[in-house]
This record gives structure tokens, C-alpha cells and sequence, in this order.
């Protein structure tokens, strides 16, 4: 038999860890995986489960995406990293955790290179179309039925997030009632400092933008107070990056996927608890963007685009709560930080447009424009 083949990677003199997956690498490790045969040194892998018996043909995932994702034999996704970080990776518990929650697709194992995760191995779920193609069709046509189904997504993912297991056998912390209080005011000040610094570098074409964020910058800090306050709301483990391109939707109704956390976040301030006003504010935000997108990709009018999110965000914040209450939870979710964690978003989305993703600037500004006339 022919020796499997695995991905390159590369250290450089600072310690920088940089991965290369050539074509035919990723069906070579996932046969690899499938028989048992032990990764070549320094890889190692983490199982979670048994991997289907399938074909090994592959394809990429050609979207918009800081990760690196492979389809093998239309059963399996390998979703590299191309920049390996040492040192444990978020979405490691969380899967573990979730591994009786439905509505994600199944993990099957983790790879290593040394210390430094460099896959995810997942089921791949059937016909699946993530967000930033289903929900985009959704504004254009003015569809809003979708907005309840993943509210009550969203919800049943933080109930089971605060439902005990062996992984997480504490899930649910509640924030000190003295000494030090939970606050997210330092966190939000930085993400719009460095949004105002990098939509102002001589690097953005459209010097407009910069101006504009600029001279309503004091605005801004004043929606953030609330952040700068004590947080009496009780803390969970949340998805931490929880946008409609998270959100497939495939044969099987609605699942959620990605538990990598938000890429503008570094992985030392990324706290491993924190509000589920949080999560939901992100992908409240995630339609108005949703709306930029069809607005200037598929010349939808903006006044349509507008009376679309304000419905569409209404249902999925109330289907939300109301699942929430069902479940006798209610208090996981403080309605007041919903406001100041997007604004603290919409900064971080310029932060990942200006380090990323250029050519996104267009959405988050869209969306603070609309906010602020």
C-alpha cells in the first residue's frame, strides 16, 4: 500500500507555525484515520468516534474562510488550520461536551502536529449550505421563516452548553457578588480603538469610512458603558464566533458548526465563560450583514433589505427568549448587554475586514451607518 501522505508544516525562527495541505492530502489522512494507521511523527490524533466507510475523493470548500476546509468522499470535512497555534484549542471541549447535542455535526477526531492542533475532523452533513449562501437567498426573496428555527437553535445550543457532562462537569458559573466583578468594558475599548486605528491606516482605500467612524467614535463608546459595569448575568461556555455562516442548512433541518472562536480575539483574552447575550448579539448582527451582502451583491433595494432584518432579528431574538423560558432558563440571557456587544462586534468585523478580509469592510460599515444616519 501506498504511505499516506500529510500535510507540510513549516516553523519558522520565531516560533510561527504555518501548514501547507496539498491536493490529495487531506483523502490521504482521512484514509489514514479510517484504518487505523498510526500519523508519522510529530503528528498524533485525538478520537472521537469511528469514521464512516466512504470514498475517498475530495474537494474543497471554496468560501470565504480564515481556515482551510476539505470534503472527503461526501461523508467527512477536514478543516485545517494554515496557521497552527500551540496549545489548546478551543473547539476541543466543546465537542466533546456537545457530543450528545443533535444539531452539530459529529466530531470524529483531532490532529496534531506536536503541541499544536492543525484539524478538526467532522461528519459532513448533506446538501449543506452555510449562512452566507442560504440566508443571502433568504433576503433577497424576503424569506423570514428562518429566523425563529435558528433563534431556537441558537438557544438549544447555550441550554445544552449549560447542561452538566464528564467534560464539563460545572458548566455554569455565576460572577462574584464581591471582590473583583465580571466586566467586559476593557475588552469592548479595545476592539473599537483598534477599529478606529485600522479603518483610519493610509492602507484604506476609502478614507471616508475612517472619517465617518471617527467623528461618531464618542457615540460609540457611550452604547459600550453598560459593558464597563458589573455583569450579574450567570456566564456559560459559548460558541464565541456564532454568525449565520456557522448556520448550515442541510437535509436535515438547521445545525450549527465552528467552535474556533472569533479570530479577532486572542486566544489569552478569549475567557472560557461568558454572557449568552454574547453569542446571540453576534448573530442578531450577522443579518444585518446578511442585508449588506444582498445589497451589494445582489442589488436587492435597501429599503426592502432593512424592513427584511428588522423583522427577521425580531423573530430570532423572541423565538430565543421564548425557548429559553420553555426550558425554565430565562435568566441565562440579560437583555441589556445585547445592544453594547454589537456595537462591540461591528468593531471586531472591521478589525477582521482590515486583518483579513479587506474587501468585508463594506458590511460592518453598512451596518454602522444604518444604526447611526
Amino acid at each position: 500500500m501506498e504511505p499516506s501522505r500529510w500535510p507540510h508544516v513549516a516553523e519558522a525562527s520565531d516560533g510561527t507555525l504555518t501548514l501547507v495541505a496539498a491536493e490529495g492530502v487531506t483523502s490521504s489522512v482521512v484514509r489514514a484515520l479510517a484504518d487505523g494507521a498510526a500519523p508519522p511523527p510529530p503528528f498524533s490524533v485525538r478520537s472521537f468516534a469511528p469514521l464512516p466507510a466512504a470514498s475517498y475523493e475530495e474537494r474543497p470548500i471554496t468560501v470565504d474562510q480564515t481556515n482551510h476546509s476539505v470534503i472527503v468522499g461526501e461523508s467527512v470535512v477536514v478543516k485545517w488550520f494554515p496557521r497552527p497555534v500551540r496549545g489548546p484549542h478551543p473547539a476541543l471541549g466543546p465537542l466533546a461536551h456537545l457530543a450528545d447535542f443533535a444539531r452539530t455535526a459529529r466530531p470524529y477526531a483531532a490532529i496534531f502536529w506536536e503541541d499544536a492542533p492543525v484539524a478538526l475532523v467532522t461528519a459532513y452533513l448533506p446538501d449543506a449550505r452555510d449562512g452566507w449562501e442560504w440566508c443571502v437567498d433568504e433576503a433577497v426573496r424576503g424569506g423570514m421563516e428562518f429566523a425563529a428555527e435558528i433563534g431556537r437553535l441558537a438557544a438549544e445550543l447555550h441550554l445544552a452548553m449549560a447542561t452538566p457532562s464528564r467534560t464539563f462537569p460545572d458548566p455554569v458559573r455565576l460572577p462574584p457578588a464581591e471582590a473583583v466583578p465580571v466586566v467586559y468594558g476593557k475588552r469592548a475599548e479595545e476592539a473599537l480603538d483598534a477599529a478606529l486605528a485600522l479603518t483610519a491606516s493610509e492602507n484604506v482605500a476609502d478614507s471616508a469610512d475612517g472619517a465617518w467612524l471617527a467623528a461618531r467614535a464618542a457615540v460609540l463608546r457611550g452604547e459600550l458603558v453598560p459593558l464597563a459595569l458589573p455583569v450579574r448575568t450567570p456566564l456559560i461556555r459559548i460558541h464565541g464566533d456564532l454568525h449565520v455562516g456557522q448556520i448550515l442548512r442541510w437535509r436535515g433541518g438547521y445545525a450549527v458548526v465552528d467552535f474556533d472562536g472569533n479570530p479577532t480575539v486572542a486566544a489569552d483574552d478569549a475567557e472560557a465563560f461568558q454572557p449568552a447575550a454574547r453569542d446571540l448579539a453576534q448573530l442578531a448582527t450577522s443579518l444585518d450583514h446578511v442585508g449588506q451582502v444582498a445589497i451589494r451583491r445582489r442589488t436587492v433595494d435597501p429599503a426592502e433589505v432593512a424592513r427584511w432584518v428588522t423583522i427577521t432579528r425580531s423573530e430570532l431574538v423572541g423565538a430565543y427568549t421564548a425557548a429559553l423560558d420553555e426550558a425554565g432558563r430565562a435568566e441565562l440571557l440579560d437583555r441589556s448587554l445585547l445592544r453594547p456587544f454589537e456595537i462591540e462586534q461591528e468593531c471586531r468585523e472591521l478589525i477582521y475586514a482590515a486583518r483579513h478580509l479587506p474587501r468585508w469592510r463594506y458590511a460592518p460599515m453598512g451596518v454602522l451607518r444604518s444604526w447611526f444616519t
